[in-house]
C-alpha cells in the first residue's frame, strides 16, 4: 500500500494500528499493510466498524489492536488482538467482500481471482500489468 494511504489509516485509527512503528519482534505490523491500495476502502470502513461502540454510540477507547494486514489466497488477513465476536464478525464480511474487490484499484466491476499466485483484480489491471514494457 502506498505510504499516503498507509499514513492516512494510521492517523485516523491511532488506537488500532498503534503497533504500527514497533520492532517487528513485537508485530507484524511493523512491516505495514501488505496489500495493494485497492483495499484501502474496504479497510478503512472495516476500522469505522471496529472503532464503533453500538451500545454508546461513540468511537470505543479500547478497540481491537491490528496485528497484520495482509493479502493471502486473493483475499484480504486482517489479524488482531482484543476483538469481541461482533468485531470477528465484520473482519470475517470485509475478508469475504476483499474476494470481489479489485486489490490495485479497488473497483467491484469485472474482477476475478487469477491462478497459480492467486490475486484479486480486475480485467483492466490484469491487462496494464502484463502489458510488455516499451524501453525504447
Amino acid at each position: 500500500m502506498k505510504k499516503e494511504l498507509d499514513e492516512k489509516l494510521c492517523a485516523d485509527y491511532p488506537l488500532i494500528f498503534k503497533n504500527r512503528h514497533v520492532n517487528p519482534k513485537q508485530s507484524a505490523m511493523s512491516w505495514g499493510f501488505e496489500c495493494g491500495d485497492g483495499w484501502y476502502w474496504l479497510i478503512d470502513n472495516l476500522c469505522k466498524l471496529l472503532m464503533w461502540d453500538e451500545k454508546t454510540g461513540k468511537p470505543q477507547t479500547n478497540p481491537p489492536i491490528a496485528l497484520q494486514v495482509k493479502e493471502k489466497f486473493g483475499s484480504l488477513r486482517f489479524y488482531v488482538h482484543g476483538a469481541g465476536e461482533r468485531q470477528y464478525n465484520f473482519i470475517e464480511m470485509a475478508e469475504y467482500l476483499s474476494g470481489s474487490i479489485c486489490e490495485t484499484c479497488g473497483t467491484t466491476h469485472d474482477v476475478f481471482q487469477t491462478e497459480g499466485w492467486i490475486r484479486t483484480t480486475c480485467y483492466n489491471c490484469e491487462n496494464e500489468r502484463q502489458e510488455p514494457i516499451d524501453n525504447s
